[in-house]
């Protein structure tokens, strides 16, 4: 990568994906990071044999925020509505409400409560922007995350089957 520099010092961008063979099944979480100032980037994926396609999103965000040594301005670019949405309209209400949504007059636990969860609080160390793209649209980054994902949890099959 190129680098910019007129681009911030403590600004990131993230590109994440996450991806299940099944759903529940196995799956798989990717991200890359790049610091424009500076031009570097760094790719990480890992895989768990019995998820779900919306744990491999999040797992994906919380991995790649994770990474960040320092606090930073984010740009999260992802295809997943559910992160989107959960980050922007949804984790507030469910943290008002205790952590539990409302399901018709009743409240329900919030799903993935761990992620969401350990997600607010590295939500809280950064300023994170979301950025929504359509998968499998032809977007490099998030082409490239779909991929190294597909590849983790296929390394894990494989292993299993060794």
């Amino acid at each position: 990568m190129a680098t910019d520099s007129k681009a911030p010092a403590d600004r990131v961008q993230l590109f994440t994906d996450g991806a299940c063979s099944g759903n529940p099944g196995p799956g798989g979480w990717a991200y890359i990071l790049k610091h424009p100032a500076s031009g570097k980037v760094l790719e990480a994926s890992g895989a768990e044999p019995a998820t779900t396609n919306n744990r491999m999103e999040l797992t994906g965000v919380i991995e790649g925020l994770a990474s960040l040594k320092r606090p930073c301005g984010v740009e999260l670019v992802t295809d997943s509505e559910y992160v989107g949405k959960g980050i922007r309209d949804w984790m507030p209400k469910w943290k008002a409400q205790g952590w539990r949504r409302k399901q018709g007059a009743q409240f329900k636990p919030v799903v993935n409560l761990d992620l969401w969860q350990r997600l607010d609080e590295l939500l809280a160390r950064h300023q994170v922007k979301v950025s929504f793209v359509l998968g499998h649209n032809g977007h490099p980054e998030n082409e490239a995350c779909d991929r190294m994902a597909v590849a983790a949890y296929r390394a894990l099959m494989a292993e299993s089957r060794g």
